[in-house]
């Protein structure tokens, strides 16, 4: 019998002169979710105290392997955290099965609308 060992996990950070891209290489899922949560978060709060802050964080899923439900809430946190910073939130080279995973659970839109600042989101009857 043989067992099949998961990809490795990894996670690279660029900062460009207006985004800041994160590329997701491997699973996200329950055990590698904390990881990508606390990269975002350093990220965001080292890059909001800088001179140029990005106006964008961009998640490149090009090597996504597999994500599961626990992946899936890290990018709905992401979002939350994309939007109090005041950043858009861009899911860019998703595979077919990360954007089969987003449309059946109803959260493609949410996650790839323009950003809505804490505070700013229209009410009905606004817009």
């Amino acid at each position: 019998m043989t067992t099949s060992h998961p990809p490795s996990f990894s996670l690279t950070v660029e900062a460009e002169t207006t985004d800041l891209v994160i590329r997701v290489a491997g699973d996200l899922d329950y055990e590698t979710c904390d990881e990508l949560m606390r990269t975002v978060d350093q990220n965001l709060t080292v890059r909001r105290t800088a001179e140029r802050r990005p106006s964008a964080l961009r998640i490149d899923f090009t090597a996504l392997h597999g994500i599961d439900s626990m992946g899936l809430s890290a990018l709905l946190m992401i979002r939350r955290h994309t939007d109090a910073a005041g950043m858009s939130l861009h899911l860019d080279e998703r595979p077919p099965h990360l954007e089969r995973l987003l449309e059946i659970t109803g959260t493609l839109d949410h996650l790839t609308a323009p950003c809505h600042p804490t505070g700013a989101e229209q009410r009905p009857g606004t817009g």
